[in-house]
């Protein structure tokens, strides 16, 4: 079995070369992380490319690291989690939101593009703000329901 604490030079060669993450098996896979700094582009994903170079100057394991000396946790499971947890926010969004939701959304801008004017967009924002204002009152109705139970609590 492969040691897990490898250098990144070490893990980097467990790239393929199509940019694939290899691994020694399921629960250990190994990933060099890499800083990006091309174009953004001026498609969907311009926001994401702009992120991921900006964020790509700091260095993410000075964190971990910190957090795992103070927690006892390994540095690997942080990152573990760190990913998952991001990864799998998407997917909250769409349980939170629902498939009805999101089509819902999408549609909203789908209109305001075939449209292409200031009209639909701000139709296509007025939609959005809607939906929005609906999770947060569920979000609001939560906290305040939390900050009743807590001058109900005895001291």
């Amino acid at each position: 079995m492969a040691d897990e604490r490898r250098t990144g030079a070490e893990a980097s060669d467990d790239r393929t070369d199509g940019g694939e993450v290899a691994a020694d098996g399921p629960a250990a896979p190994t990933v060099r992380l890499e800083r990006w700094d091309g174009p953004a582009g001026d498609d969907a994903f311009a926001g994401l490319r702009a992120d991921v170079a900006a964020y790509g100057h700091l260095d993410p394991l000075v964190t971990v690291r910190g957090l795992s000396e103070v927690s006892g946790l390994p540095v690997g499971a942080l990152v573990r989690y760190v990913l998952a947890r991001w990864a799998a926010g998407g997917n909250e969004a769409v349980l939170e939101l629902g498939v009805s939701g999101v089509d819902h959304l999408a549609r909203l801008v789908a209109r305001a593009e075939q449209a292409g004017d200031d009209r639909a967009r701000l139709s296509a924002y007025h939609g959005m703000r809607e939906v929005v204002a609906w999770l947060r009152a569920g979000v609001e109705a939560a906290a305040d329901e939390g900050a009743a139970d807590e001058d109900a609590s005895p001291t």
